[in-house]
């Protein structure tokens, strides 16, 4: 019996996807689907981009304020086992055009920041830039989550340029200090594939650790603005003596 419309396709593509073995998914998605590769390979030259610009914006302040704002720079392309998972899981079809147009996390970019001042620094010169259109912003700094988690989530659309088009593509970037993106880490560690009940106590000790994260972010800024207070004044005093010293004469 022929499929009346697109909600039956629909409902037939996730039952068989729901009894599929998640390697046999990652074989139809990856070795038969020829416009599934090319799409991927839109979502790699977005993340080449879109890190290409923070290292042009790393080299531009370390020359201002003689240091590196930026400490790593990691991306990660989503596997299709969990784009297909992500969309069953939100009721849409496993298209090429529908990985596109609902999906925002494929090509994901995390920038590992010194202080949480250069996370806004970098943002927000990131944003000014012509080609970057924001289409979301998540400050989960300003408002961490429940749990603790802190960090800056952006959804950028930015151009990438093929031999005969341009294409629009949406890239995720995440920013974090060290201290978010070690804390961040080892909790999905622990938590991740555990299959644990809620335990308040692990819940507990988790989020006092994101506050102690937190507070040591903090110190080690201030610390850093006492540094730099010091020695631009330092600096002004060298300068101040040279001039009254005048030039040397014989």
């Amino acid at each position: 019996m022929a499929l009346k419309n697109s909600t039956d396709r629909g409902a037939l593509e996730r039952l068989l996807l729901s009894r599929l073995p998640r390697k046999e998914i990652s074989t139809l998605v990856q070795s038969y689907t020829q416009p599934y590769r090319e799409l991927m390979s839109y979502y790699r030259c977005a993340m080449m981009e879109v890190e290409t610009k923070f290292n042009v914006l790393n080299e531009e302040l370390s020359l201002q304020y003689d240091r590196n704002p930026i400490e790593s720079i990691k991306t990660r392309l989503k596997s299709p086992e969990s784009i297909a998972e992500k969309l069953q899981r939100r009721g849409f079809p496993l298209t090429v055009e529908s990985i596109e147009e609902n999906l925002n996390d494929i090509a994901g970019v995390r920038v590992i920041c010194s202080f949480p001042s250069d996370i806004y620094q970098l943002a927000d010169a990131f944003l000014k830039q012509d080609d970057i259109t924001l289409l979301q912003r998540k400050d989960y700094i300003a408002e961490p989550k429940p749990n603790g988690y802190r960090s800056l989530h952006l959804i950028v659309e930015t151009p990438i340029f093929l031999h005969d088009q341009k294409r629009m593509m949406r890239v995720e970037v995440q920013f974090r200090t060290i201290s978010m993106d070690w804390w961040a880490s080892l909790e999905h560690k622990i938590r991740y594939k555990k299959d644990l009940p809620e335990l308040d106590h692990v819940n507990r000790e988790l989020f006092e650790c994101a506050q102690m994260s937190a507070q040591l972010d903090a110190r080690m800024e201030k610390l850093q603005r006492l540094a730099e207070t010091a020695a631009a004044e330092q600096h002004a005093d060298s300068r101040r003596g040279e001039r009254r010293s005048g030039p040397l004469t014989r």
